[in-house]
């Protein structure tokens, strides 16, 4: 008689990037802000909520005067995917006129969301705009973008962990996994908890 084999959480996803990982690339990338922007003061602007763990890192790995502010913007309604345009929810809270702006992102999709902001910030008379990315997806870009800073560049997969989540779940995982069955996690959103306790143990019944 045969028995059906439990699936492994790692079936359902691994490890993309560890935290070692990331912590080696977040320090890389302070270090060039630092030298890019030395004598400079510039203001790092991330996008609530999944920018916030990559932002609080990073900052603590530029050697330079700095301020941070957030914004918060809707999700894609009917047909906004095609043109990027997003409702903003919570604006800014300083002014960035002549200031040095450095978007700092978690992921880059199709960068189409992304490419309004750039010139939306840019329309309010900052000296500068770049963007800083801890995952670059440029599978699934669509507009040209100019993304100064890359951390790791992210294959065509739904990635979590690590600021990015699945239903508000797994922003606190260390590590970022590449959801290899994202059928399996939408019947079980919980499916992924084990990667918080170390070796993912067997899910099933």
């Amino acid at each position: 008689m045969t028995t059906g084999r439990l699936p492994l959480l790692s079936d359902v996803a691994r490890i993309l990037y560890s935290a070692a990982d990331i912590r080696r690339r977040v320090r890389q990338l302070g270090d060039a802000i630092t030298r890019d922007y030395a004598g400079r003061s510039p203001a790092l602007i991330t996008m609530l909520k999944g920018g916030t763990v990559f932002l609080s890192d990073l900052i603590r790995q530029v050697r330079l005067p700095l301020r941070v502010d957030f914004m918060s913007i809707s999700r894609y309604e009917e047909r906004a995917e095609e043109s990027g345009v997003v409702r903003i929810l919570k604006d800014l809270d300083q002014d960035i006129g002549d200031e040095d702006v450095l978007i700092v992102e978690d992921i880059v999709d199709t960068g189409l969301t992304l490419s309004y902001l750039i010139s939306a910030l840019g329309s309010r008379r900052p000296a500068s705009v770049e963007v800083c990315t801890l995952l670059d997806k440029t599978a699934r870009r669509i507009p040209v973008l100019p993304i100064r800073y890359q951390g790791f560049e992210c294959p065509d997969r739904f990635v979590v962990g690590y600021g990015l989540d699945f239903m508000e779940r797994y922003r606190n995982l260390p590590d970022i996994l590449e959801v290899m069955d994202l059928q399996a996690l939408q019947q079980d959103p919980d499916a992924l908890m084990g990667f918080l306790h170390g070796e993912p143990p067997r899910i099933g019944g």
